[in-house]
């Protein structure tokens, strides 16, 4: 039985439980492991710490990483990418290069007839204006258009400079907040009736999640991240799971 699989929040660039280079070959043996049942592969954002991609520059390092995803697709895996906060600068050399489509919003899918909502998740839910603004001038075609004319040096410096102090990536996310103080979860209850789904599917908030939604049935999955937890889900036709990668000790949150 071919399984669709689901990761995000792999942060590439900066040190976790392992450094980043390890982490990128924990990736791969990942991969490979999945390739052999895997009808299609969702990664929902924020793969690398930072990424600006200049008209003919791309940023340096992940060779690997990048050379695994070309393996899949050339072997027919279908791969879909959603921006996250920290790459939000993906234009088209995923797309040009792999054939891998880029999704900046929410995408609506049905899949062996059930419905999945995916997204990364940020910016959406209450609160948080100051960066739901900062979003906003980031992804200003004009501000994007004058940050290509600064020189890459200087350019992605300043950018690694600022996405390592958005976050502190050292602890690991411990607590799930419950229903009225996650602001994911707020949303997706609010979306029930709008875009009803069997699970909506999101990363972001760097913690395990399988949360039954207030309707009793739909299921608000975080698929964590891998700094630390290596967490990742898979969907068999039937059922959907949150697994973890050379982890035995991973834990699954907000039963």
């Amino acid at each position: 039985m071919l399984k669709t699989y689901f990761a995000s929040d792999f942060h590439l660039g900066v040190p976790g439980k392992y450094s980043s280079s390890e982490r990128e070959r924990q990736l791969l043996r990942w991969l490979d492991q999945i390739s052999v049942d895997a009808q299609e592969i969702f990664l929902v954002g924020d793969l690398f710490d930072f990424w600006f991609e200049y008209k003919r520059v791309i940023p340096k390092g992940y060779t690997r990483f990048l050379g695994k995803l070309a393996e899949l697709r050339d072997a027919g895996i279908p791969i879909q990418f959603f921006t996250g906060n920290h790459d939000m600068w993906m234009f088209r050399y995923f797309e040009d290069e792999f054939g891998i489509p880029i999704h900046r919003q929410p995408l609506l899918r049905e899949i062996n007839g059930k419905t999945f909502l995916i997204g990364h998740g940020d910016g959406l839910g209450p609160g948080d204006y100051g960066y739901k603004m900062l979003k906003h001038i980031f992804a200003n075609p004009f501000f994007q258009w004058c940050f290509a004319r600064v020189h890459p040096n200087f350019g992605m410096g300043v950018a690694q400079f600022w996405s390592g102090r958005s976050r502190d990536v050292h602890p690991p996310q411990t607590q799930f907040l419950g229903p009225e103080n996650e602001w994911l979860l707020v949303y997706i209850n609010a979306q029930l009736e709008h875009k009803p789904a069997d699970f909506y599917i999101f990363g972001h908030r760097h913690l395990p999640i399988d949360h039954v939604l207030k309707n009793g049935t739909s299921r608000y999955i975080n698929l964590g991240e891998w700094l630390h937890y290596n967490s990742y889900a898979v969907f068999d036709g039937e059922n959907l799971e949150i697994q973890f990668f050379e982890n035995p000790q991973g834990l699954v949150f907000g039963r």
